[in-house]
């Protein structure tokens, strides 16, 4: 396996995770890459390494390029398993290379992990010399641990951004450019509302520390980098850690015998004769963490479920826990369903989704058995009054 040339002696020297399907719950349908980078300059620079299973590709790439026992700097953006899982293996390489990472957290994470070894902390705006280049660091502290750095060249005009910016997204091209880029910028968004969404205050601050910062290339932790389209996504990171809010709506469901469904259909048709984009989807076939791309930009929620054994649908329950875990936004919404006797579920629906910051913006709306077209009618008028 060979190193791939990003810029004039930078390499991309990674792992691709074809195989992946998960990650912490997150569906990650299109597998994942784990971005490591090796800069040659008088000081040999390796930024990041790989999740621990993939270590003899990235040593492979490594050897492709230099003999890995000539490293002298190792930055660790992040202490987590997948990007720093492999500092042992290379260190064997290396004994003595230097280990950069955040003060204190950073340091504190490795150690943890992987005991004493020659570790130089680092703070906002420190700065350490490789040769031709310069390498300025940019703590970014729960984004999204707390150990979170991103690392700068100035010369190069390029930002090594960890897990901002990032994908879960597995391809043999490495630019954004290369791919299809509704699918990169896609995997983008998942991303950022799966993962960052909780930290909108951090992102905001992440991005006005590297305010005045000249970026060419953004070269990430996961999945592709950026270069024609770093201000795009620039852009789009402003627009998400602010929480901006589209006119959209989306109707999340569970249905034991299709009346909760039947309700979702008519909420979801009122929205768009109302003139809001609604998306409609049975929680039965799709992913909770795939529902939360349109969740992270629409202002609108109804969540409905059948009632069973006096609970909410487990589906539901759990995408309502996973969902109040990435702390969204105020979104306006209410809750829906049918039931045959208890129907307790609609109001616990509505408690989570107050719980999760929401507005409530319609008391909530509960049918026994069947619904009538009358009842539907009276769904769709309420909705339209919205």
């Amino acid at each position: 396996m060979k190193a791939i040339e990003v810029k004039k002696d930078i390499y991309w020297v990674g792992a691709i995770d074809w195989s992946m399907r998960s990650f912490h719950g997150y569906a990650t349908n299109r597998g994942s890459s784990y971005n490591a980078y090796l800069i040659l300059d008088e000081k040999i620079t390796l930024i990041d390494t790989v999740k621990h299973g993939f270590v003899n590709e990235m040593m492979d790439r490594i050897k492709s390029v230099i003999d890995p026992s000539k490293i002298n700097y190792i930055i660790s953006n992040h202490a987590e398993p997948d990007h720093s899982g492999s500092i042992p293996s290379i260190l064997k390489y290396c004994p003595n290379a230097k280990i950069i990472t955040s003060a204190p957290n950073g340091l504190k994470a490795l150690k943890v992990r992987y005991g004493e070894h020659n570790y130089e902390p680092v703070k906002l705006g420190d700065t350490i010399s490789i040769g031709r280049r310069s390498l300025k660091f940019v703590p970014t502290p729960m984004l999204h641990w707390p150990d979170s750095m991103m690392t700068y060249c100035p010369e190069e005009k390029i930002l090594f951004s960890n897990d901002g910016f990032g994908q879960h997204l597995a391809s043999s091209q490495r630019f954004d450019d290369e791919n299809d880029e509704p699918i990169v910028f896609e995997e983008a968004k998942k991303y950022y509302a799966n993962i960052l969404m909780l930290y909108g205050r951090q992102a905001a601050k992440a991005l006005s520390d590297m305010k005045d910062f000249d970026i060419e290339m953004i070269l990430t932790g996961h999945g592709v980098s950026w270069r024609k389209n770093v201000a795009k996504i620039l852009d789009l990171y402003h627009h998400w850690a602010a929480g901006d809010a589209e006119d959209t709506a989306v109707v999340i469901f569970d249905s034991m015998w299709h009346s909760t469904e039947k309700m979702a259909h008519t909420i979801t048709e009122a929205f768009n004769e109302h003139g809001i984009p609604a998306k409609f989807y049975d929680i039965k076939a799709n992913h909770y963490s795939d529902i939360m791309v349109d969740l992270l930009t629409c202002k609108y929620l109804a969540v409905g479920s059948s009632t069973i054994n006096n609970q909410m649908m487990p589906p539901i329950a759990q995408f309502l826990c996973y969902f109040k875990g990435l702390s969204p936004r105020r979104h306006k919404a209410f809750a829906f369903g049918s039931f045959g006797w208890g129907g307790q579920s609609i109001a616990l629906v509505e408690n989570e989704l107050k719980e999760a910051g929401c507005e409530i913006i319609l008391d909530k709306i509960r049918i026994q058995d069947v619904p009538t077209s009358d009842q539907l009618e009276e769904i769709r008028q309420k909705v339209l009054a919205l």
